[in-house]
């Protein structure tokens, strides 16, 4: 399945929350619905990089995204602002790299936290507003890092790969309250999440184009589905059933 690619203007007029909107992705996102009409939410703990967006018209709310009571300043923000609220990107993230025998307790739970806990609450902020609305549209934003599940990268991976499940499993409490859930993969993206410049990766606003049409969808739009670069792509369905690599063999009268 193929989104249908959107001009701008389709956005104003509209009310949109983004979390992690201080950088990165975010910031794109962001900065871009504004430009194009909407009434932006911005949510981000870094307040001086978040409040450099209000010259472009994003209402900064600084909080801590895995504190629930920050994702329902976020709404009502939205609502004083605009009476309502039609998409919400759940984009707040990084990553936290280490073998799992290194890997502080407290950083894998952060990271978990930030990537579903964030999600979580902002869905469950919002719901109300949508439900009465009888109109929604939820983005979580999701990495191939959920199937891939490379080496030393579990606690992004594990994140990911429940805010997945979560996508799943509310696309399909919500879809009889005219709200779609959907997710997004931005792909590889030159952001601070790498610890370093990477200018050979795609720009942050790059994921505009996708992230429009998922905030504009038609009632009758897809739900519960993953999309790049405007295409579905099939989270998992590449990879399950397949191995990792094999332990190696037991030594002649070990154990097993």
């Amino acid at each position: 399945m193929e989104l249908e690619e959107r001009a701008g203007e389709a956005i104003a007029g509209r009310s949109v929350i983004v979390t992690g909107a201080a950088s990165g992705i975010g910031r794109a996102l962001a900065s871009g619905f504004a430009r194009d009409g909407a009434f932006v939410v911005g949510v981000d703990r870094n307040g001086d990089r978040l409040s450099e967006l209000e010259s472009v018209g994003v209402h900064a709310v600084v909080g801590d995204v895995t504190d629930a009571d920050t994702m329902r300043k976020g709404v009502a923000s939205a609502l004083e602002g605009s009476g309502r609220v039609d998409a919400l990107f759940n984009n707040a993230g990084f990553g936290t790299p280490g073998a799992v025998e290194v890997l502080e307790d407290e950083a894998f739970r952060t990271t978990v936290a930030v990537h579903l806990f964030a999600a979580f609450y902002g869905i469950k902020a919002v719901v109300p507003a949508m439900r009465s609305q009888h109109h929604g549209r939820i983005i979580n934003v999701l990495s191939r890092a959920a199937e891939a599940c490379f080496p030393s990268n579990s606690a992004y991976s594990a994140g990911k790969a429940a805010l997945w499940a979560l996508t799943r499993s509310v696309a399909g409490e919500l879809v009889d309250d005219g709200i779609l859930v959907n997710g997004l993969i931005p792909g590889m993206t030159n952001t601070g999440i790498w610890g370093r410049p990477r200018p050979e990766l795609q720009a942050p606003d790059a994921v505009y184009p996708t992230a429009l049409a998922l905030a504009t969808l038609p009632d009758d739009g897809p739900n519960g589905r993953v999309f790049w670069d405007l295409r579905e792509y099939p989270l998992f369905e590449r990879t399950i059933g397949r191995g990792v690599p094999m332990a190696a063999a037991p030594r002649e009268g070990g154990e097993q």
